[in-house]
């Protein structure tokens, strides 16, 4: 029941609310022209927004520890050149995972634990200049894992 009622929050939540007194926002347009930075990459011939790495750790500690968490997700930002916006964790139930995403300027690092498996899962997506493989050897350094699985994906190849 509990599944069922968050979805139906998410749905809802979704729906934009106005409030009677909110002032109208305007966003700038701007046109391309060679002032403008679009951050994509070129490395060797190929062209794309960034790369997404997805990292599997297995055997890993501290995995239900929302401070170790935060910290390593600061340090993996800091490591790889990003520019951290804001990070928002979730703790489910005492021992029970965790899961977040730090937001970049760059794009993101999500994470989402299963502590009861000794099982981690990171998605780093960075574009422009970070270098989203250095995050690796902070999270290796801050949970310690057995095992890692990265596979990586260029996104927005042109």
């Amino acid at each position: 029941m509990a599944k069922l009622a968050l979805v139906a929050a998410t749905k809802e939540a979704k729906t934009p609310r106005v409030r009677p007194s909110a002032k109208p926002v305007h966003v700038p347009v701007t046109t391309a022209n060679d002032d403008h930075k679009d951050h994509f990459i070129t490395r060797n011939g190929l062209t794309f927004a960034g790369s997404h790495l997805i990292i599997d750790l297995w055997e890993a500690e501290g995995l239900d520890d929302r401070d170790r968490i935060e910290q390593a997700l600061i340090d993996a930002v800091q490591a790889a050149g990003a520019t951290l916006l804001h990070i928002h964790l979730h703790t489910f139930t005492d021992g029970g995972g965790i899961s977040g995403v730090a937001v970049l300027a760059e794009s993101h690092i999500s994470v989402h634990t299963w502590p009861e498996k000794g099982y981690a899962a990171f998605d780093v997506f960075m574009c422009g200049d970070a270098e989203p493989r250095k995050a690796l050897g902070v999270f290796k350094a801050a949970f310690n894992p057995g095992r890692i699985v990265v596979g990586e994906h260029k996104r927005g190849v042109l």
